[in-house]
Protein backbone atom coordinates (compact mmCIF):
# COMPACT_ATOMS: atom_id res chain seq x y z
CA UNK A 1 0.00 0.00 0.00
CA UNK A 2 1.02 3.46 -1.03
CA UNK A 3 0.78 6.19 1.80
CA UNK A 4 0.40 10.34 0.84
CA UNK A 5 2.84 12.06 2.69
CA UNK A 6 0.31 14.09 4.40
CA UNK A 7 -2.74 13.21 6.02
CA UNK A 8 -5.85 14.43 7.63
CA UNK A 9 -7.62 12.42 10.12
CA UNK A 10 -11.53 12.34 9.40
CA UNK A 11 -12.86 9.87 12.09
CA UNK A 12 -12.52 9.06 15.80
CA UNK A 13 -15.04 9.13 17.93
CA UNK A 14 -13.98 9.99 21.29
CA UNK A 15 -10.03 11.37 20.33
CA UNK A 16 -9.36 14.57 21.07
CA UNK A 17 -6.69 16.05 19.26
CA UNK A 18 -6.69 15.40 15.17
CA UNK A 19 -3.34 15.51 13.42
CA UNK A 20 -1.79 15.99 10.24
CA UNK A 21 1.60 16.23 8.75
CA UNK A 22 3.33 17.40 5.64
CA UNK A 23 6.90 16.45 4.78
CA UNK A 24 8.91 18.69 3.00
CA UNK A 25 10.77 16.55 0.43
CA UNK A 26 12.66 19.28 -0.42
CA UNK A 27 13.81 19.23 2.98
CA UNK A 28 14.20 15.58 4.03
CA UNK A 29 17.25 13.90 3.75
CA UNK A 30 16.04 11.01 4.98
CA UNK A 31 17.92 10.83 8.22
CA UNK A 32 15.16 8.60 10.19
CA UNK A 33 15.12 10.60 13.32
CA UNK A 34 11.11 11.01 12.89
CA UNK A 35 10.73 7.54 12.10
CA UNK A 36 12.26 6.28 15.03
CA UNK A 37 10.42 8.67 17.51
CA UNK A 38 6.99 8.68 16.03
CA UNK A 39 5.16 7.19 19.00
CA UNK A 40 2.43 5.81 16.75
CA UNK A 41 5.40 4.51 14.37
CA UNK A 42 3.37 6.32 11.29
CA UNK A 43 6.48 7.76 9.62
CA UNK A 44 8.70 5.37 7.37
CA UNK A 45 10.78 6.04 3.87
CA UNK A 46 9.66 6.61 0.97
CA UNK A 47 10.42 4.60 -2.13
CA UNK A 48 10.93 7.55 -4.44
CA UNK A 49 13.87 9.30 -4.40
CA UNK A 50 13.26 13.44 -4.19
CA UNK A 51 14.96 15.89 -6.10
CA UNK A 52 18.56 16.30 -4.07
CA UNK A 53 18.57 12.74 -4.14
CA UNK A 54 17.15 11.00 -1.09
CA UNK A 55 14.52 8.97 -0.04
CA UNK A 56 12.30 11.66 2.38
CA UNK A 57 10.48 10.18 4.89
CA UNK A 58 6.25 9.69 4.23
CA UNK A 59 3.18 9.49 6.67
CA UNK A 60 1.65 6.21 6.29
CA UNK A 61 -1.28 6.80 8.40
CA UNK A 62 -4.27 4.20 6.90
CA UNK A 63 -5.60 4.04 10.13
CA UNK A 64 -6.08 7.55 11.39
CA UNK A 65 -3.93 7.40 14.64
CA UNK A 66 -1.58 10.73 14.41
CA UNK A 67 -2.34 12.35 16.79
CA UNK A 68 -0.35 15.70 16.21
CA UNK A 69 1.70 15.57 19.01
CA UNK A 70 4.56 16.87 17.12
CA UNK A 71 7.84 14.87 18.34
CA UNK A 72 8.96 14.42 14.89
CA UNK A 73 8.63 17.98 14.00
CA UNK A 74 11.14 18.78 16.67
CA UNK A 75 13.48 15.73 16.68
CA UNK A 76 13.95 16.59 12.61
CA UNK A 77 17.40 18.68 11.94
CA UNK A 78 16.02 19.91 8.78
CA UNK A 79 12.69 21.51 9.58
CA UNK A 80 10.84 19.30 6.85
CA UNK A 81 7.48 18.81 9.30
CA UNK A 82 4.72 20.96 9.53
CA UNK A 83 2.22 19.74 12.07
CA UNK A 84 -1.22 20.57 12.28
CA UNK A 85 -3.49 20.17 14.49
CA UNK A 86 -7.06 20.46 15.26
CA UNK A 87 -10.00 19.59 18.10
CA UNK A 88 -12.45 18.42 18.35
CA UNK A 89 -15.30 17.92 20.85
CA UNK A 90 -15.33 14.51 21.87
CA UNK A 91 -18.27 12.08 20.90
CA UNK A 92 -18.14 14.65 17.55
CA UNK A 93 -18.15 12.42 14.16
CA UNK A 94 -16.84 13.60 11.08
Amino acid sequence: MQCATEYLIRSGVGRENMGKITINEEYCKGCGLCINFCPQKLIRTANQISKPGYHPAELCDLENKCTGCAICAMVCPDVAITVYREKKNVGEKK
